[in-house]
């Protein structure tokens, strides 16, 4: 099933991110943490590559979730350190596996450059791996990253606009936003796209709130806004995970159900490979039914 061709329909679509685990029995649950997902009827899963392991390992999840637990899922590929050569291999390794969507994505530059230097032969921005993509014939449908409150690496929003525009026309078919905690910033990024003619279906991505000082630390790298209201339920929920949760689930809830009531295409949840807080969450919106034959933006 190819990921573009669910936002066709007239329910929302619901997908969940996560990422490899370090070892055998964190993997063993995660995949126990989807199979309890799976309940919640999730449109898709897509699987992060992270610095601390291979491709090769986000491919295996990826291809078990998809054969074994029998949700469509998506992999991930990122382009920071990987040459021409070694992309056209993963990417090989990915269209045999039988996975036929990709997230593509440039990824973080490594920790030793002050600036993104791309490796040598190797690509400099998320677009020239998806024309690399497209040239060289890989069947797969194609995701890419938006943001809302615009890439760190950019100067204004506009310029960080006109590069989603190039990704969209170098083939990218369905955009997920980066992460954020004001609706008002998902609204004005999806009108703007519209405005410089981006016809794609833009995704928001949600990361409920269970801990208040790791999503501090998120939000800082991320660039995503916490208003005041908000900061000021996490400040009387510091040091107290149970509050901290209860008060992430509450906002989460509330930011997911104006998002599908004004048109947006579905909800990408960043789930940090857990699963009480986006299972509450979705839980309440299924049961209230937001979205459901609503426009979609």
């Amino acid at each position: 099933m190819r990921i573009r061709d669910l936002f066709s329909g007239d329910e929302p679509v619901f997908s969940f991110e996560f990422f490899p685990p370090k070892t055998d029995e964190g993997e063993r649950r995660l995949l126990e943490t989807v199979r309890r997902l799976k309940d919640l009827g999730p449109s898709f899963v897509s699987v992060t590559k992270t610095g601390a392991t291979t491709p090769e390992k986000t491919i295996e999840i990826t291809a078990r979730i998809k054969s074994e637990i029998g949700i469509e899922a998506m992999a991930h590929t990122t382009c920071a350190t990987a040459g021409r050569t070694e992309m056209a291999r993963i990417l090989t390794r990915i269209r045999d596996t039988g996975i036929e969507n990709v997230l593509a994505l440039r990824g973080d530059r490594p920790r030793d450059q002050p600036i993104f230097v791309g490796p040598p032969g190797g690509f400099s921005y998320a677009t020239e791996l998806v024309r690399f993509i497209r040239e060289q014939g890989f069947p797969f449908c194609l995701g890419g990253a938006g943001y809302p409150e615009k890439h760190q690496e950019c100067a204004s929003a506009e310029e960080d606009l006109a590069h989603l525009k190039e990704k969209v026309d170098a083939g990218v078919e369905f955009v997920i936003t980066q992460l954020f905690y004001v609706n008002d910033a998902y609204f004005a990024f999806v009108e703007r796209a519209r405005a410089g003619g981006i016809t794609a279906p833009i995704v928001p991505g949600i990361m409920p709130i269970t801990n208040v000082a790791q999503i501090e630390r998120i939000a800082a790298l991320s660039g995503a806004r916490i208003q005041p209201e908000l900061q000021a339920d996490l400040d009387r929920a510091r040091g107290d995970d149970a509050a901290a949760l209860a008060v992430g689930i509450a906002h989460a809830t509330r930011q997911c159900r104006e998002l599908l009531r004004r048109g947006a295409p579905g909800i990408h949840f960043y789930t940090l490979n857990q699963s009480p807080a986006t299972s509450a969450i979705l839980r309440r919106l299924r049961a209230d039914g937001v979205g459901v034959n609503q426009p979609q933006l």
